[in-house]
């Protein structure tokens, strides 16, 4: 029996972890704004395309870098251009932005390739297959959680410790008074976009040499998912996210391990409404209060 599960178990930890990389840029966002960054899956979907694009006349090891640095780039450019013009606008047009840029970098996509599925590049290391008990599995299933884990601490540690880590945590408390007292805001809201943008092309890579077919589109259900995570684990709150993340990863492969392979991606979103219904705020988020 256990032999069975596990191939699936291993898969659950893997996909949880791609999908936290994912959730973390949702959380820091949301965390911050109070904005849900639709766009944040199409930006997860550039870094598949960019690496394919850049692998076809530069080696690898110098690809790897370019990406995370123009995934950066754009997400950079996303919160400049989109989102920054909107800062004193009231919160939906600040969401119809977010959704507007979703589907422009969707059309850009589409324009660019043609809409035809691409390759995705072998990395080198990740993509070689390793055997783990009676299972075998590609060493970025083993890679995936070990370099999650790294990661988020990695967040936490720069949020909890650092100059900037403490203005994002004044900024994310009280946006207003957190102006008043010098903070200054764009700063710190380019620096969110940076590290969230940087998280998703990392996570990129991880996904896309498990599911290496890249379409303009081929974000939507990953960025959404990982937005699950992020509110079961509690929108706002890092290792939330992952092990949020994590569960959803998990339980979704275990489904499929019993023959319920159709109802996988309908789990996922059965357990936003039980979320919701019984606690709104996720398993480690803060209750907040309205002041009037």
């Amino acid at each position: 029996m256990f032999d069975t599960l596990l191939p699936y178990l291993l898969a659950g930890i893997s996909v949880g972890g791609q999908y936290a990389l994912i959730a973390v840029g949702y959380t820091l966002v949301y965390g911050i704004l109070r904005l849900i960054n639709f766009a944040h899956g199409d930006i997860f979907t550039a870094a598949g395309f960019f690496m394919i694009y850049l692998t076809a006349s530069l080696p690898i090891g110098l690809s790897i870098p370019l990406v995370i640095i123009l995934t950066v780039a754009l997400g950079f450019t996303v919160e400049r251009v989109a989102y920054k013009p909107l800062r004193a606008a009231p919160r939906m047009s600040i969401m119809i932005s977010a959704i507007g840029v979703s589907y422009l970098l969707q059309n850009l996509m589409w324009y660019i390739t043609g809409g035809l599925a691409k390759q995705y590049p072998v990395l080198p290391g990740l993509s070689e297959t390793i055997k783990i008990g009676s299972a075998t599995t590609k060493v970025v299933t083993v890679v995936t959680p070990v370099l999650t884990i790294v990661l988020v601490v990695a967040l936490v540690l720069l949020i909890n410790r650092t100059k900037i880590g403490m203005a994002m945590r004044a900024v994310s408390k009280d946006f207003e008074t957190s102006q008043l007292m010098g903070i200054k805001i764009n700063n710190v809201i380019s620096t969110t976009f940076i590290i969230g943008s940087a998280m998703a092309a990392i996570g990129s890579m991880l996904y896309f040499t498990n599911y290496t077919a890249v379409t303009p589109t081929v974000g939507a259900m990953p960025g959404l998912k990982a937005f699950v995570a992020a509110v079961f684990g509690g929108i706002g709150s890092i290792p939330g996210a992952m092990i949020g993340a994590l569960i959803i990863g998990i339980c979704e492969n275990l489904i499929k391990a019993a023959g319920w392979t159709a109802f996988s991606d309908a789990f996922t979103f059965a357990l936003l409404i039980v979320v919701l219904l019984f606690r709104p705020t996720g398993l480690f988020g803060e209750k907040t209060t309205d002041k009037v």
